[in-house]
Parts: structure tokens; sequence; C-alpha cells
């Protein structure tokens, strides 16, 4: 019956350190839709974005900063990926290690974002 994740809300504590981190170092674009609403956009997904406290109904029954563990594919190799961290002083608390993603297994990097999400990102070896 599910086919696909068209988007997901992510509660931040603060929207233009989050757009900032996604657009300038994930290369992900920001998208103004609704009444002014934020989302982060890259391939055929988003990221919706409301600010802890002031969340636009309805939300989740618990909306928290930090609350999401999240894992994204790359086009660029991990090598590309941590130079491009480096170049941002992104700390990585983790990686490269191997894990097993959707549809096979993953090489990994952990690092976090600027409300303390855990951000995973991949490439399918």
């Amino acid at each position: 019956m599910i086919q696909a994740i068209d988007h997901i809300v992510m509660t931040v504590e603060n929207i233009e350190e989050t757009v900032h981190f996604y657009t300038t170092v994930l290369g992900m674009e920001k998208q103004v839709f609704g009444e002014g609403r934020i989302a982060l956009v890259f391939g055929q997904q988003k990221i919706n974005l409301h600010e802890y406290k002031k969340e636009f109904e309805p939300k989740a029954d618990h909306p928290l900063p930090g609350s999401l563990d999240l894992c994204f594919i790359s086009n660029k190799s991990l090598h590309q990926v941590i130079d491009i961290l480096r170049k941002y002083n992104i700390d990585i608390i983790e990686g490269p290690v191997e894990r097993t993603g959707a549809v096979g297994k993953i090489s990994s990097i952990y690092l976090r974002d600027p409300s303390q999400n855990l951000i995973e990102i991949s490439n399918y070896i």
C-alpha cells in the first residue's frame, strides 16, 4: 500500500540555522510554501521545518528538536562528503562504518545538525 516517503517534518531550535546547514553544507534547496512555511528539498523528497514551540497544526504529539535519526544517500563519495564537512568544521562523530540500508549494504558517516538530530550520510557499497 505504501510506496515512498514524500516528506517528513523536523522540529528544530532555529529555522535559519537549520536552513543554512542543510543548504550550505549538504546542498539541499530551501523552499517557501503555503503562508511562509519553510522546507528543505532534495531529489523527490522534502523536509518541512517546524520551529520548536511554534509548530503548525496538526503536529506530532511530542515534537522535540534533536529527536530524529536520518540517513541520507549521497551522490558524492564519502571522501568528498568528509572534505566538505571539514571545510565547514562539522565534526564526524562516527565512521566511515558499514551498515545496512533499505536495499543493501552502505558505508556511513555520522554527524549532528544544529538541533542535534543525528544525520547519517551514506553510499551504497
